[in-house]
């Protein structure tokens, strides 16, 4: 990936570096399909946490590629399966999505003994973002 220059780090950091939604699209028979999911963005990645029998990961078991979409930004990355929330390689990562997924992480729709529950980390490959005017492709 070509990196973002230091203004437009800043405008991801301030957009994407907390709980925000974007749409996820991912590819299965040639079809696309998108779903909106809690992101966060750090150092040209935003982090998901999801469960592992869903059909996004299967989708993307076939075809790591995908888009996605946010405030005045669109790209491809490369999806990458973290595996197990709690394993202790997540330990650093899992802690900033607790943190940062605060409001909602334990309303009881996740569940962090079920080793299903994982952490997708998408690796930003090429994109654009507009702010205030400027354009940044990467």
């Amino acid at each position: 990936m070509k990196e973002f220059s230091q203004e437009a780090e800043l405008v991801m950091i301030e957009r994407f570096g907390k709980d925000t939604i974007i749409s996820l699209a991912t590819i299965e028979n040639a079809t696309p399909y998108v779903r909106y999911v809690n992101a966060y963005y750090e150092d040209g990645a935003f982090y998901i946490i999801t469960h592992a029998l869903s059909n996004k990961i299967k989708h993307i078991k076939d075809n790591h590629v995908v888009a996605i979409a946010g405030e005045w930004f669109t790209a491809h990355g490369n999806s990458v399966s973290l595996g197990y929330f709690g394993k202790k390689e997540n330990c650093v990562i899992a802690e900033k999505l607790k943190k940062v997924f605060a409001e909602w992480i334990d309303n009881g729709h996740t569940d962090f003994n079920d080793e299903n529950t994982i952490i997708l980390r998408v690796e930003l490959t090429d994109g654009l973002l507009l702010s205030h005017g400027t354009r940044y492709e990467f």
